[in-house]
This record gives C-alpha cells, sequence and structure tokens, in this order.
C-alpha cells in the first residue's frame, strides 16, 4: 500500500517484549485494531519471529505475502546466537535491549517513516517494558503509548520499588530475608492492593541485596517511564475484575486503560475481521483435544506452568506422584525445556501408573483446553495471561507462582477473587499436591472456588461484550490512536 493510495489510514508500529505471554497479548491487540481498520506493523526480535514461523505451518510466507496491511518487521535481540533465551537468560536480554535492539528499532522507524509504501505512522504501541522503544518514539515524535500484559495488582506492586527503599525494606541485608520470615513483612500502607499483601507477593526481582540488581532496575525504569508518559497506558484486565488497583494507579496515572481480558475481547470480534494470526512459540498439540473429547465432563485437570518456569528433577518428581496419586485424569504440559538439568522422572513405571487417565504433552492451544467442557481446573503457574484465561472460561485453580507478578497474582486469585487455592512456592510435596487437587475435584471447598469461577467468568463476558467497560475503553483507545477528540 502506498502513502498516496489511503493517506488516512492509521498506522500503529507495535512492539511486545520478546516473550511468550507478552508477544501474545501485544499480537491480540494488534489483530483487533487491524479489525478496525488500522495498518500494523508488528515488530519481534529475528530469534522469536523465527520460532514463530517454525511454530506455525500457516504462518508461512505465501500467506505472510497475502496480509492485507498487517506486516511483520524484525529487529535483533542483542543477544549471542548460542544464547538460550530462557529464564536464567533474562538478565543478559534486559542489559542488552537498550543497545544493538534500539539502534535497530530507530531504523527501522526512520526507514518506515521515509516509505512510500506504508501509511505514515500515527502512534507507536510499545510493551510496557521495552523502555527503549516508547522512548525512541517520542524523540521521532510519534505519539506513544504503553501496554503492560501484566493485571493492575502486579502493576501496583512495581510502583512500590521507590517506596520500599525510602523505608528501608530494601534491598535485603543478607541471604537469611528469605527465609526468618522477612518476606511476611505486610505492605500495609499501598491503597488499592487486597488484605493480607505483603513483602513477598511484590514483584521477586526485590529479592536481593543488590540494589543495582539489573531486574529490578529494568522494572523500575518502566514504571517510571508509565508514570511520566504523555500517551496511553493500556492495561490487560478489566475494570470490575481490579477496581480498586485501577483506581490506586488513576491517581498515579490517570490515563490508563482496562482492555481486558484480550483474548476474551478477540472471541467477541467477529471472526470473519480477525486474521488468523498464531501467537504460539511452541507448535502446539492438538491432539490433546481429541483426548479431552474421550474425558467425562468437569473431570480433567489441566497442568501447565507456562513458558518460562523452570522446576528442579526433584519438583517435577513431586508433582507428578501428587498428580498421579489424585486418581484423577490429568493434561500435563511438559516444555522441552521446563526442566533444570536431567530427569528420569517420567519413566515406563510412571506411564504404566497413569494409562488411561494421564496425557503427557509439549505445548497445546490453552484456551481451547481451558474451554473444553472436560476442563475441571487449572494447577497454573499464575502468569498473567494464564490466570486472566482461566478466569474468562471459569476454570477454578490450583497456583504455584514462580516468579516476577505471579506471587501477587496468586494472592489476587485465591484471597481477592476466591477462584483459586494456594500452593507455596518453592518446594513441591505430593502429598499437598494430592490433597489440594482431591479438595479441587472433591471437596466443599472445591464446589464454592468453582461457583466464585463461573461468576467471574459471567462478568468477564460482560466487561468485553458490546458496551461492556473494555469494550468502551477500546473505543477509546481506537480514538485516541487515530487522533480523534474524546
Amino acid at each position: 500500500m502506498s502513502k498516496t493510495m489511503a493517506p488516512d489510514i492509521p498506522h500503529v508500529v507495535c512492539i511486545p517484549f520478546p516473550a511468550q505471554s507478552h508477544i501474545k497479548a501485544m499480537m491480540n491487540l494488534a489483530n483487533l485494531l487491524h479489525s478496525k481498520g488500522f495498518y500494523i506493523t508488528l515488530v519481534l526480535t529475528e530469534f522469536h519471529f523465527a520460532r514463530l514461523l517454525a511454530a506455525s505451518l500457516d504462518l508461512n510466507s505465501s500467506f505472510l505475502d497475502s496480509l492485507h496491511d498487517f506486516s511483520f518487521e524484525t529487529i535483533p535481540d542483542g543477544l549471542a546466537a548460542d544464547n538460550a533465551r530462557n529464564i536464567q537468560d533474562m538478565p543478559e536480554l534486559f542489559q542488552s535491549l537498550s543497545g544493538e535492539p534500539s539502534k535497530a528499532f530507530r531504523g527501522l522507524l526512520k526507514r518506515l517513516l521515509a516509505s512510500p509504501d506504508v501509511p505514515p505512522i500515527t502512534s507507536i504501541i510499545s510493551d510496557g517494558f521495552m523502555s527503549f522503544a516508547y522512548r525512541i518514539g517520542e524523540e521521532l515524535g510519534i505519539r506513544a503509548s504503553l501496554l503492560f500484559t501484566v493485571g493492575a495488582c502486579g502493576f501496583l506492586g512495581c510502583l512500590q520499588l521507590d517506596e520500599l527503599v525510602k523505608r528501608g525494606l530494601f534491598p535485603l541485608e543478607d541471604e537469611s530475608c528469605l527465609t526468618n520470615g522477612y518476606l511476611e513483612t505486610p505492605i500495609d500502607w499501598v491503597e488499592g492492593l487486597v488484605k493480607g499483601a505483603k513483602l513477598k507477593h511484590l514483584p521477586t526481582f526485590i529479592r536481593t541485596m543488590n540494589p543495582n540488581d539489573i531486574g529490578l532496575k529494568f522494572t523500575a525504569e518502566a514504571v517510571r517511564n508509565a508514570q511520566t508518559a504523555r500517551g496511553m497506558v493500556i492495561i490487560n484486565t478489566f475494570d470490575d475484575l481490579e477496581e480498586k488497583a485501577l483506581e490506586a494507579i488513576k491517581t498515579i496515572k490517570p490515563n490508563i486503560y482496562a482492555i481486558g481480558p484480550l483474548s476474551l475481547l478477540c472471541q467477541h470480534a467477529n471472526d470473519r475481521e480477525l486474521l488468523p494470526l498464531k501467537s504460539s512459540l511452541w507448535k502446539e498439540d492438538t491432539n490433546c483435544l481429541l483426548w479431552l473429547d474421550t474425558q467425562n465432563p468437569n473431570s480433567v485437570i489441566y497442568v501447565n506452568y507456562g513458558s518460562l518456569t523452570v522446576l528442579t528433577p526433584e519438583q517435577l518428581e513431586e508433582f507428578a506422584w501428587g498428580l498421579a496419586n489424585s486418581k484423577h485424569p490429568f493434561l500435563w504440559v511438559i516444555r522441552s525445556d521446563l526442566v533444570e538439568g536431567k530427569s528420569n522422572v517420567i519413566t515406563d513405571r510412571y506411564m504404566k501408573e497413569i494409562e488411561g487417565r494421564g496425557l503427557l504433552t509439549g505445548w497445546c492451544p490453552q484456551e481451547k483446553v481451558l474451554r473444553h467442557p472436560s476442563v475441571a481446573m487449572f494447577l497454573t503457574h499464575c502468569g498473567w495471561n494464564s490466570t486472566l484465561e482461566s478466569i474468562s472460561e471459569g476454570v477454578p485453580m490450583i497456583c504455584w507462582p514462580f516468579f516476577a507478578d505471579q506471587p501477587m497474582n496468586c494472592l489476587y486469585t485465591c484471597q481477592g477473587w476466591s477462584v483459586g487455592m494456594e500452593m507455596e512456592e518453592g518446594n513441591v510435596k505430593r502429598e499437598k499436591v494430592e490433597s489440594l487437587v482431591r479438595e479441587m475435584m472433591e471437596g466443599d471447598r472445591g464446589k464454592e472456588v468453582k461457583r466464585k469461577a463461573m461468576e467471574w467468568k459471567r462478568r468477564a463476558a460482560e466487561a468485553t461484550s458490546h458496551r461492556g467497560s473494555s469494550h468502551n475503553n477500546f473505543e477509546k483507545l481506537m480514538k485516541y490512536l487515530k487522533c480523534e477528540k474524546k
């Protein structure tokens, strides 16, 4: 498309943080905007774009060439080719983003601005944790907005980093603070957080004695940018779910709009208008859906720890036998890089034990799994995407948080919304896994949690339906991106 062909079409450049959940949320938003007449340029790192293509046969060159008003661009991530880009490499990624990727993104924007083959760039939507992209957009005179793929509760937790320093709660004095109960210190000064919030629920980056920890600095820069940003701050949640947390944030940043759950907003959109884009970085096993078809309604435990969680072999073994000993059917996603080091847990003996009632897979279409009538509950790491998708489908959760905002998501899931049961982070005991599964599947508490989950499913559907709060906020976002007056 040339500028002379459609000079008035708004052109939005979208750039997610290079991780599965961030890419999925940004692709959903980009697809929704495209369905409403926007020209979209989606910028991925070279590594993750290659993974995206490898994971889906549908995303081939002929399909990409056929896209109308939607294009992909790539930039390097600054890491060496042999870098595994897993959770252990996150600090190196945080460090690298301000170097080569920043220069490449600036060059890309300048090329697009000078190109006669695309409409003029009217806006940038940067992931909230891609601070360089927001900054460069502002420097080039392009109005920039920020998409945060954490919840309002997680975002509010991130906003406390400076306050922790002022109160002398950070950095930690020594390693004993991790085990001596120090993290149980209440943070009851924070307006908008659910009752019972403690230091342990704040982003796990604070669990360090180093005030210059790269993860902490990276997070602090992101939230400071959000506070001073001239553009919109967009968050993947809905007003009803996190009303108090959103109100607290708005006292600091009034220009924030909740437009989630994005996955549900896409479900409510006209399928004929949405592009058949795949956002999974792993090849999805759709055979697991056929297996679910053979199971009784509301009988299966779905187990998935997300795209970044890493288990020790000991943790894997405890989860494995806890699930097996529960005697309930389960579908368990075990990524190729899930376990730190080698594990011999999934033996012939184990497979014989779970024969007929347990299915192991490498990755799956999670939204379809959660929507399946056979699925009764979700054993999850409490990543925000997974939490929202589970709420959207009325599936209660057993929560085992791993890092970042997940402890806060767990607190809200179990105490704020009462749609889950908590399993303490860290060490895992098969007896605890078994008892929680049985309580969820057989006990009175499980029935109450399921009832609450169905209630929140209804409220999520209302928020994303026509004239619901998220639908209305999305309309406001589109007006802003089109440079229209409110």
